[in-house]
């Protein structure tokens, strides 16, 4: 059946249409990506009802089953989704003028009645965007955009025309039927979830490693966690924080599988056998090892880390080159040329700014020496951690996971 057949079917006047970004730049296997958006979509969408959902021509649309369907939360749930780029409530009709001009004067109603009515004749500023992106249509899209904008004039006489700086946009597209809307929401953009492999993330309870998540989920990557616990040091409050953080970015990433690892007796061991300048980049090779175990037991190709460089002592190249030894998968670091201002930012718009500031402590604060050696050596670091024996304390720590399934 092909998607004109299924638009016969939906007796709604009304649907979300949702545009998709980087996926219509693929080649041959575009289909690939778009049926993996789809699977999200749909995982996403059924618990508002399970709407059917369509796509052609670099749109997916969201045909609702019933008249209860809740277009705000379907919304709501679709610019959560990696993939699309931003969504539209539209009125659809028939590919016919005469049709198109009937939903186009509901559209602006709808919209004046919005906007409270508007203030007296032409106290309303609009313009109209036409695509036609049938070509056998008779009127080409300005055109269309002329007439439409006529009828308009003549329905609203609150209306007047100003193409540069309009207080609304009616847009209009003819393809298969046709569909008018008024507003674009903006969306996360990226490449669907679960299209580029499943990684690691190291996360802390602090700003950087959820917005790491976000962003390398955003580019296609399934993720799991990994949060390093040294209780008593660190206290339950701050565990319970950490899981808070997964929650929220399991919005944007799915079911994240988190995995709490209990650190205690590796970094008193790091603590009491290191030299103390060398001790952080120490306890970060440690980490290493261990979130490679559980990543590859989770079938993970990589790390992920919210490192950014020159943010602390233990995020200088030399540093980072020296913890990457320790790792024997790739290490990521979405944030490495990020200012800390940036990604406070996009820590905001995902809402883990307020959870990460909570003043719980994590295990990287804990014995942080005050004049930790920014540019280590590799072969000192080596000669340094060769001095005593972590192995068997971070199997038991591998062991000992306490995991917590969230999303």
């Amino acid at each position: 059946m092909d998607i004109s057949e299924k638009i016969k079917q939906n007796s709604s006047d009304r649907i979300i249409l949702c545009r998709i970004g980087e996926i219509a730049l693929k080649g041959l296997n575009r289909s690939t990506f778009e049926k993996n958006l789809y699977r999200n979509m749909k995982e996403k969408l059924r618990p508002l009802g399970d709407p059917e959902i369509h796509w052609s021509q670099s749109r997916f649309y969201v045909y609702p089953k019933d008249d209860g369907f809740d277009y705000q939360k379907a919304c709501k749930a679709i610019t959560s989704i990696f993939g699309i780029v931003s969504v539209s409530v539209a009125l659809r009709c028939p590919s016919d003028f005469q049709e198109v001009t009937k939903i186009a004067v509901k559209a602006a109603a709808e919209k004046i009645a919005s906007a409270g009515g508007g203030k007296g004749p032409g106290s309303i500023r609009f313009k109209v965007e036409s695509r036609r992106g049938v070509k056998t249509f008779p009127m080409s899209s300005p055109e269309i955009s002329c007439e439409l904008g006529g009828v308009l004039l003549e329905s609203f006489p609150e209306l007047t025309v100003d193409v540069n700086e309009p207080d609304f946009i009616l847009y209009c597209e003819i393809r298969e039927e046709s569909y008018v809307y008024t507003d674009i929401i903006k969306a996360q953009g990226g490449m669907p979830l679960g299209s580029n492999g499943k990684a690691c993330l190291l996360l802390s309870g602090g700003i950087d490693s959820p917005v790491a998540g976000y962003m390398i989920s955003r580019r296609g990557v399934k993720i799991c966690a990994v949060h390093f616990y040294s209780y008593p040091y660190t206290s339950e409050r701050a565990k319970e924080k950490v899981i808070e953080l997964a929650k929220i970015i399991s919005r944007y990433c799915g079911e994240i599988k988190l995995m709490i690892v209990p650190y205690t007796e590796v970094q008193l061991a790091i603590h009491g056998h290191c030299r103390d300048e060398l001790g952080t980049v120490i306890m970060r090779r440690s980490m290493m090892r261990i979130a490679e175990l559980l990543a590859r037991r989770n079938g993970c190709a990589a790390l992920v880390t919210g490192e950014s460089i020159g943010q602390v002592a233990s995020q200088t190249m030399q540093a980072m080159y020296c913890t990457d030894d320790a790792a024997g998968m790739p290490v990521f670091r979405p944030l490495i040329a990020m200012d800390k201002v940036d990604v406070i930012e996009i820590a905001r718009e995902i809402d883990t700014f307020e959870t990460s500031i909570l003043p719980y402590e994590d295990c990287c604060t804990v014995f942080t020496p005050k004049h930790p050696k920014t540019k280590p050596s590799l072969e000192e670091v080596v000669a340094e951690e060769q001095k005593y024996d972590y192995e068997a304390l971070e199997k038991a720590a591998v062991e000992g996971v306490e995991t917590v399934i969230v999303g």
